[in-house]
């Protein structure tokens, strides 16, 4: 049996030519475009090519891809607010502080001072980020014993202060105080949130 050929169809051809912007049309839209506030800012050409109508009645056609530039402040987007903390949960502290659950990294910031620390522990979290570790163990020592008390651990009140910093919270989803085994009050489990 022979079989049979689909009809062929042939492609539309499309007589429309693209119309040609009015001296008017680009008034108005000119107009309209300085009352509009943009979603998000693009970058826009510095000038604009004269567009004139001819005698004839007809005008040169306008390029798609030139944009009219906005005229006025156009104020620059609001940044993403930091996602929140959230903070360890009970469970997942537990399995951490019996070895059910990995520290996959640490930190050791004894003996430094705040801005090296601070550099050390953004440092830290951004590789760890990177590397895709769940759980790391950030040690910061519970300061001298002989200090006074305003002077004592000063790296163990500054580090949870930082990782509730904006800067950090793209970086860490949360952070609880240690297990006695891990250093108790002069270390935290910090969970890192992964880059995606």
């Amino acid at each position: 049996m022979k079989r049979s050929r689909p009809p062929q169809i042939s492609p539309a051809v499309s007589s429309r030519r693209k119309r040609m912007l009015a001296r008017e049309e680009i008034e108005l839209w000119q107009t309209v475009t300085r009352a509009i506030k943009p979603l998000r800012p693009k970058a826009q050409p510095d000038d604009i090519p004269e567009i004139i109508a001819d005698g004839e009645g007809q005008t040169p056609p306008v390029a798609p891809s030139i944009a009219v530039p906005r005229i006025g402040s156009v104020s620059a987007p609001k940044p993403a607010a930091p996602p929140p903390l959230a903070p360890i949960g009970r469970r997942e502290k537990s399995q951490l502080s019996r070895g059910r659950k990995d520290i996959e990294a640490r930190l050791d910031l004894h003996g430094m001072t705040q801005a090296r620390a601070h550099r050390a522990l953004r440092n830290f979290l951004v590789r760890a980020s990177e590397d895709g570790l769940t759980f790391v163990l950030v040690i910061t020592g519970k300061g001298r014993s002989g200090a006074a008390d305003a002077e004592r651990g000063v790296l163990r009140r500054q580090v949870p202060e930082w990782l509730s910093l904006a800067e950090f919270r793209g970086l860490v989803v949360g952070f609880e105080e240690a297990s006695i085994g891990h250093g108790g009050a002069g270390a935290l489990y910090v969970r890192v949130r992964r880059v995606r």
